[in-house]
């Protein structure tokens, strides 16, 4: 992974630039490492590795048995993908990561509630479709596509894999497509993305890691604003819009807040 220390906003445009094609990845904190939510809790919370495994079918079971309650089309829940970035979507914890290939939509995830520095993080995907792990050059990306009936249990699920698919649900979701976004699959629980991507790497790194310092934030965050890039184009319903107002908070324009005392 090759890691570049950002001092302006103007650099950071410039050098994501050059990255065409890639997608891109926001943390909030430059220290956190490319983990899913699903990795993070279960490392956290389950050190017994060996029963890994079982708790995530579990939990996909368990979503798959109760969500057609709340859903006009229960018929996503049959889709491994689908099913997986709904419940992405609505917070649990899955081994999908969230990716977007719009370097501006992943600096404002990772700058919007940061206090230090943050970071976005670039995926060369144009290399990685093309790319097979060195140690079992079948693993092609056509190959492994978990949007495939049976491939998620079969290269996947039993976590034994060091192998990453990039891609979208066959149908998208209004968030999905209103942050251009896209997921990264990896094949094992226990390992960063930075890490499995270097049975990928022949050349060049696959992964690029700008680091943003705490100081580029409101430089960056008007520049987003400007943008619109903002809570309410990103998550395009009520939520995004109330999540939105937080921002506002600290938007000044010339004689806004004298206009508002009158």
């Amino acid at each position: 992974m090759e890691t570049i220390q950002i001092t302006d906003w103007n650099e950071f445009v410039a050098l994501t630039t050059e990255c065409d094609g890639w997608a891109f990845r926001g943390l909030q904190d430059a220290d956190w490492s490319l983990l899913s939510s699903l990795s993070r809790y279960l490392h956290n919370y389950v050190p017994d590795k060996a029963t890994w495994r079982s708790r995530e079918e579990r939990a996909f079971r368990i979503f798959r048995r109760k969500a057609h309650n709340y859903l006009p089309d229960a018929s996503v829940l049959d889709d491994d993908v689908r099913c997986l970035a709904l419940m992405q979507h609505h917070g649990a914890p899955t081994r999908m990561l969230d990716f977007t290939k719009s370097p501006f939509v992943a600096a404002f995830f990772a700058l919007e509630r940061a206090t230090k520095n943050s970071a976005v993080f670039a995926l060369d995907t144009p290399r990685l479709w093309m790319a097979t792990p060195s140690n079992n050059a079948t693993l092609h990306r056509d190959m492994i596509d978990p949007r495939i009936e049976g491939n998620f249990e079969r290269y996947f699920a039993s976590n034994t894999n060091d192998i990453m698919w990039v891609g979208e649900p066959d149908r998208m979701d209004g968030r999905l497509v209103a942050q251009s976004g896209t997921f990264v699959v990896p094949g094992v629980l226990d390992k960063p993305i930075d890490e499995i991507i270097q049975h990928y790497e022949t050349g060049p790194a696959m992964i690029r890691k700008f680091v943003l310092p705490a100081s580029l934030r409101k430089e960056a965050m008007l520049a987003l604003y400007r943008m619109n890039i903002t809570h309410a184009t990103l998550f395009p319903d009520l939520d995004g819009l109330s999540r939105s107002i937080a921002y506002e908070l600290e938007i000044t324009w010339p004689g806004h807040l004298q206009a508002t005392r009158v």
